[in-house]
């Protein structure tokens, strides 16, 4: 047996610049790393750096871009079934990406709550996901006569509450520092989104009974059945509607 002599495959720059990055802000802070001090660490050119991340923020997020990548190619190939449950699912690969690595996870939230920009730039990147989850659901109640007038609002609201019950569930996990099942406790959240809005476009409107005005004494009451199942933002439009009428 002749033993393999092959060079082992070296990283990929992106990851190469994105380790040399982190290990100086660690070891130096955020502020006073600069661009020049990572390319040094790195050992390449400034114009290596700026190929592959527009600044030192981008440097602490490198996998953010992949992962909203694969988050669209999901979505898109996404048929049928409960449009909640795929958005659910789709959060559940930002939390695979952290949880692929566990050290370098709880050491970059640690110092996005360190640095105001960090937290800054985090959150512009939490609002793509949102803007990505909200899209899927527009499309896919933009030719459903049952979604309603408001569609396009009640899809940004859901996807809102998909994004913060994963961040929920993930931060608690990132605060133990990365003990226990970060899965267990994104799946709790994400199951509360799903008994609240689940089922959203599965359901007629007739499964919510219109409601009914009946007086008792000198007052009007609204009386309104409901099946059990019925997706809370339809429960909710009925009584708004017989309200705004009453």
């Amino acid at each position: 047996m002749t033993e393999d002599r092959r060079p082992a495959k070296k990283p990929p720059m992106r990851d190469v610049l994105a380790e040399a990055a982190f290990a100086l802000f660690l070891e130096r802070g955020f502020e006073r790393t600069t661009v020049d001090d990572i390319v040094a660490r790195a050992g390449v050119g400034r114009r290596s750096f700026f190929r592959y991340f527009p600044s030192k923020e981008d440097a602490v997020f490198p996998d953010h871009e992949r992962c909203l990548a694969d988050m669209t190619a999901f979505l898109a190939d996404a048929e049928g079934g409960d449009p909640v449950a795929t958005v659910c699912d789709a959060a559940r690969l930002v939390l695979r990406m952290y949880a692929e690595n566990p050290e370098f996870s709880v050491q970059r939230y640690r110092l996005t709550r360190e640095v105001p920009g960090l937290r800054t730039y985090e959150l512009s990147v939490v609002r793509r996901y949102e803007r990505t989850l909200a899209g899927h659901l527009e499309r896919r109640w933009a030719e459903d006569p049952s979604a309603g007038p408001d569609a396009s609002l009640r899809a940004e609201v859901i996807a809102a509450s998909v994004v913060a019950a994963h961040n929920n569930g993930l931060r608690s996990w990132l605060r133990s520092g990365g003990e226990g099942d970060a899965g267990a406790e994104v799946d709790r959240a994400l199951e509360l989104v799903r008994a609240v809005w689940g089922g959203a476009d599965e359901r007629p409107a007739a499964q919510v009974a219109a409601p009914q005005a009946v007086s008792v004494g000198d007052d009007e009451v609204i009386v309104m059945v409901a099946r059990k199942g019925a997706p809370m933002w339809r429960v909710v439009q009925h009584i708004e509607s017989a309200l705004g009428s009453a």
